[in-house]
């Protein structure tokens, strides 16, 4: 009471007396305070019921008020006085020892305001951060402390600083063996970094008493008798022996002192204020974009950054419980790591384990935009530790178990994560981890040379259901990310030789046929035995082609060795024969629908594929090696083999078949298209292609429809009621077939556009 009486009536003393310069009012507060430590014997009292933390206030007023006086960049007499008398330094060492007790939280807040409102660069002297540095160290040491949001408030201003300024970083690199190899370099701190921190003369390098000022700088000198030095090193003694047992103490994670600015962030991203954490998160994004490279090799060799990201990964992802449905994992909010909060009592879609998995999909998301904004050399330390660490460590074995429950919901996490990473490092990562880094054609004998490569795709004709729709869903959102590697790997790789072709020489004879629209030697659908019953009520015209298919130009003739695309359109659209069609009878399901879907989206695929440099005409046949046997590949095989079966599988399975299939046919390489979408291409003995797969399965389907009775009223039905058109009723024998047939059609008319719309790009200028 008679503290807070003292400090009512100086500030009464101080408004009525005449103002004094600032430089004598500033060193008038400071000695304020260091007479404090000289008078006071009750060192129980909180810094509150003092006067020190109005003096620090004043202190600060001061020095902003004489910066706001003075040109930009001049120093004025208060700021030279701060510097050249350590008082920041005396500031920290009372901070450590937290005389009196909250005396860590004025000094914290000092420190914050004296940066974050001094618009000169002060961080430079080393008079500034050699105390900030050391400050720094006391911050995160114990969690949950209540300075805590006065540690964070100050390591992000000096994060901020560093953004700023990024040659600055270099001040706070404490690396022990430079400073013993280059006495007096800007970055090499004295003899404190040797000797540790044990007391508080070698934390700052003087005793806890304010140093005196030097008589060169024309100011009075401090008085201070020898029994009150006396004291204040007893005081400074025993403060530095004080216990904090009672709070919860952090697990250090500093292995050395190497970079404390991210290892004091690193402990307080695990506060258990929501808040501080974010922060915390903040200031170590900040920290990783930074270009210095001292500050980056630091960062990721002499931190735990990298095990802290991926050990906190791995932790989130054990505690997910053993099942989740797969549905919840999909459709689960979008998450943000800044913005980690959930109430389960206020959530009306709650299920089982939804807190840990928005917990695990928040830390992803911030590891994955810690990577993003990440200098590179950075970037690619902690894209790799997630990977060896996390993908190899903790998914892996959950991806590669024989549990069905467990197979699916760890793929329904790595699809969720496939989609949700947006960092091309992370993702590049994830590819490898998925695929491998394999590049050469694949054999037959060496599918399984990656296993998890080989098991994924294996589990894509998985004997369940749910395993194969949701691992070819995974493989589907793969194909879409922006990453050459994904396409090359899977597909590309086993295309290159073209060795799926037969080559024919053209004799002068063929020459005619060529003009004509025709390949040499390739067969024309109406001559097929498969499809005598086509009526050519079924096909396009050519005249009905003219004034849909792109002009002809002097640069881009209309017969330029290409299979005319009437000729491709209506192979894919007179695939399915006329009994088997039912789109005809509802209306908004005709081939132009496809046209505006194909339309845009080969125009996303072809902005995304465009830095690839691929080819605009397929490799010579002449150059490539056609005797090598040929292998489409794992992917390629498993896919084809599900398309054979389209009319014996789930309607949701070729749904889900049919739509990866047609994703890879949207890419713009010449191979691709060649080999999914020419019906025309010459193939070699035992070679398939996507066209040959449908044609063997619309020959069993003309086998098939003759044992059927009503065949076509059923599948109209069948249609309708897929479309909600018609109510459910009774079940229809061959309900399986039928909803076969009625994807078999779409699929058709669905590659025709695509096959249309890549024709039209190709020949426009």
């Amino acid at each position: 009471m008679f503290s807070k009486f003292t400090s009512i009536l100086q500030h009464a003393v101080e408004a009525l007396a005449p103002s004094l310069p600032l430089q004598e009012d500033f060193v008038y507060h400071w000695k304020a305070i260091t007479h404090y430590y000289i008078e006071t014997s009750d060192d129980k009292a909180p810094v509150t019921d003092t006067n020190i933390p109005s003096h620090l206030e004043q202190m600060l007023v001061i020095l902003i008020q004489e910066e706001s006086e003075r040109e930009f960049g001049e120093t004025g007499p208060c700021m030279e006085y701060l510097l050249h008398h350590k008082i920041l330094e005396t500031l920290y060492t009372l901070g450590k020892a937290d005389c009196p007790p909250g005396m860590k939280q004025q000094v914290l807040v000092f420190y914050t305001k004296l940066l974050g409102k001094i618009r000169q660069p002060l961080l430079p002297h080393i008079n500034v951060h050699r105390p900030v540095q050391k400050l720094i160290r006391l911050c995160g040491e114990v969690l949950a402390t209540p300075t805590e949001n006065e540690e964070i408030q100050f390591l992000c201003i000096v994060c901020a600083k560093l953004k700023q300024d990024p040659y600055l970083v270099n001040f706070f690199l404490e690396n022990k063996f430079k400073s013993l190899a280059s006495k007096g370099a800007p970055n090499a701190t004295s003899e404190d970094v040797l000797k540790g921190q044990d007391s508080l003369s070698t934390d700052t390098g003087q005793s806890c008493r304010p140093e005196e000022p030097s008589g060169a700088s024309g100011m009075e000198h401090t008085e201070l008798e020898d029994e009150p030095h006396a004291q204040m090193d007893d005081l400074s003694t025993g403060l530095d022996n004080l216990s904090i047992a009672a709070l919860p103490e952090a697990t250090v994670v500093r292995p050395n002192q190497d970079y404390n600015l991210v290892n004091s962030l690193l402990n307080l991203t695990r506060s258990p204020d929501g808040r501080i954490a974010v922060k915390a998160c903040e200031g170590l994004m900040l920290l990783v974009s930074l270009p210095e490279p001292a500050a980056v090799k630091c960062l990721t060799q002499s931190t735990c950054l990298c095990e802290l990201l991926t050990d906190r990964l791995a932790s989130l992802y054990k505690a997910l419980p053993q099942s989740v449905d797969p549905l919840d994992i999909e459709t689960v909010e979008a998450i943000n790591w800044g913005l980690d909060s959930y109430s389960h009592k206020e959530d009306a879609s709650a299920f089982p384990g939804k807190r840990a998995l928005i917990s695990f999909l928040s830390w992803f998301d911030y590891c994955d935009q810690l990577i993003k904004e990440a200098q590179k050399t950075a970037a690619v330390a902690l894209a790799k530790a997630v990977h060896e660490r996390f993908f190899i460590g903790v998914m892996e074995p959950q991806l590669m178990q024989t549990s069905e429950m467990g197979i699916l919901t760890s793929t329904a996490l790595l699809h969720r994560i496939v989609r949700q990473v947006t960092s091309d490092i992370l993702l590049q990562e994830m590819v490898f981890f998925i695929l491998g880094e394999q590049r050469e054609p694949e054999t037959l004998a060496e599918i399984s040379r990656h296993p998890l490569r080989h098991r994924l795709i294996e589990h894509c004709d998985h004997i369940s259901d749910e395993i194969s729709i949701m691992t070819l869903r995974m493989f589907e959102h793969l194909l879409q990310k922006p990453n050459e590697h994904i396409l090359y790997n899977l597909v590309l790789r086993n295309l290159e030789e073209r060795n799926y072709t037969e080559y024919k020489p053209v004799c002068p004879e063929d020459k005619d046929v060529v003009e004509n629209g025709l390949i040499a030697g390739a067969v024309d659908l109406e001559e097929d035995p498969l499809f005598t019953d086509i009526s050519p009520d079924n096909t396009l015209s050519n005249q009905e082609w003219l004034s849909s298919s792109p002009p002809a130009s002097p640069d881009h003739p209309k017969n330029d060795g290409k299979t005319e695309v009437h000729k491709i359109v209506n192979s894919f659209l007179c695939l399915v024969p006329d009994e088997a069609k039912s789109s005809y009878h509802v209306e908004g399901t005709g081939y132009d629908t496809y046209l505006r879907d194909a339309h845009r989206q080969f125009r996303d695929y072809c902005a995304v594929c465009l830095r690839w440099e691929w080819p605009g005409s397929p490799k010579a046949l002449e150059k490539c090696n056609l005797e090598a046997a040929f292998f489409e590949g794992h992917f390629l095989k498993v896919l084809f083999d599900r398309m054979g079966r389209i009319l014996d599988q789930p309607y949701d399975v070729n749904l889900q078949v049919t739509s990866v299939l047609s994703r890879l046919s949207l890419f713009p390489h010449p191979h691709i298209h060649e080999y999914l979408l020419d019906p025309y291409v010459n193939l070699a003995s035992g070679c398939r292609s996507l066209f040959s797969v449908i044609v063997r399965v619309v020959g069993d389907l003309m086998v098939r429809i003759q044992r059927i009775q009503d065949f076509t009223p059923k599948l109209l039905l069948v249609r309708k009621r897929l479309l909600g058109l018609e109510p459910e009723g009774p079940i229809i024998e061959h309900i399986t077939l039928l909803e076969g047939v009625i994807v078999l059609e779409e699929f058709c008319k669905e590659l025709a556009a695509i096959a249309f719309v890549k024709y039209h790009a190709a020949s426009t200028p």
